[in-house]
């Protein structure tokens, strides 16, 4: 017994300085980051960390002491994530976020979300087509409530004013944007998460939106009043509908990965398919927020169609800049912080 603890003491006292030396580097890192340290102090932190890790192995081979383990232990955990943890502050992970991770993440779902749109223009012109021909499909298209007067059996006049009179109709308009936010968002989430179902349910979800859309377009233009629709629509509709495309597209996503793995196990398979769509499902809660601000004011205060027309061809051509414009990853990726 008095061996061993000679043994351990004479270990101990052999390279604490070391231990003692990392532990002191690691502490200016994590107050200050790696800027802290000079060149020289930043090339002895990995070199001192595998010291430690050896150091730890000889400890647990020979039964040193409990305390002297729980001590290097302790230390090469903290040395590790020094060495090889991501160490950038929470701004730099959000602008890395929107400068690159979510735009990579909808590029890389780049044949899903034409499938979604396919989807989504299916819908509407299958209803619009239908409803054109016998009006009476509207009411099994549109779900009952939501058009809210917007029905075949009304006049021209009472059409015309729930686009362009904010007074009198605020309220109405209020109703059916808070509706189209609601349910635009339940599309996006379950058709997500239903996408784990082969994406079948995914599916119907986008082909039923694309069919509201082009029951109520069809009620308009019966009428004449199709291009101011489409402003009224469109100045939110553009991005509101552009997220859902993707929430779809996500969705579809999961479920190709669940029906086709690959080589992969299917657990392993899905947990990478859950790392992009995350980051895209994250992004279209952001689409989704913007919308429901130029539905519920700007659509609100602005009535010129024109006007509103513009504003859905900038947000059009925004969205898709800055989705699938070719962007460099960032240099400091999830690695050493810039000094």
């Amino acid at each position: 017994m008095a061996e061993l603890i000679l043994k351990s003491r004479r270990f101990r006292e052999e390279r604490e300085d070391d231990w003692r030396k990392l532990e002191r580097l690691l502490g200016r890192m994590e107050k200050g980051g790696p800027g802290q340290l000079s060149d020289d102090d930043l090339l002895a932190v990995p070199v001192l960390y595998r010291a430690a890790l050896s150091s730890l192995s000889v400890a647990r081979a020979t039964s040193l002491d409990r305390a002297l383990l729980d001590y290097l232990e302790a230390l090469c955990a903290r040395a590790y994530f020094m060495v090889y943890g991501v160490r950038t502050s929470p701004w730099s992970r959000i602008r890395r976020f929107f400068a690159y991770d979510w735009p990579a993440a909808v590029q890389g779902l780049w044949r899903e979300t034409l499938a979604a749109l396919a989807i989504l223009i299916l819908g509407a012109v299958v209803a619009y087509v239908l409803v054109s021909v016998d009006p009476d499909w509207f009411y099994s298209l549109m779900p009952g409530g939501v058009a809210q007067g917007r029905d075949p059996t009304a006049s021209a006049e009472a059409l015309r004013a729930t686009l362009n009179d904010a007074g009198k109709h605020t309220q109405l308009l209020s109703i059916f944007a808070t509706f189209l936010f609601t349910h635009n968002a339940q599309v996006a989430l379950f058709g997500f998460a239903l996408g784990f179902a082969f994406g079948v349910p995914t599916a119907f979800l986008q082909l039923l939106n694309g069919c509201m859309l082009g029951a109520l377009v069809a009620v308009f233009a019966a009428h004449g009043l199709g291009w101011e629709l489409g402003g009224w629509l469109m100045i939110h509709g553009v991005t509101e509908l552009f997220a859902v495309t993707l929430a779809s597209a996500a969705g579809f996503h999961i479920g190709w990965t669940v029906a086709f793995p690959g080589r992969r196990r299917r657990v392993d398979a899905l947990v990478d398919a859950g790392k992009r769509t995350g980051a895209v499902m994250f992004g279209v809660l952001i689409m989704l927020f913007v919308a429901g601000v130029l539905e519920g004011v700007g659509r609100q205060l602005i009535t010129n169609t024109l006007v509103r027309y513009a504003i859905a061809a900038a947000s059009g051509a925004i969205w898709t800049a800055f989705f699938y414009l070719p962007r460099a990853v960032p240099a400091d990726a999830g690695g050493r912080a810039q000094r």
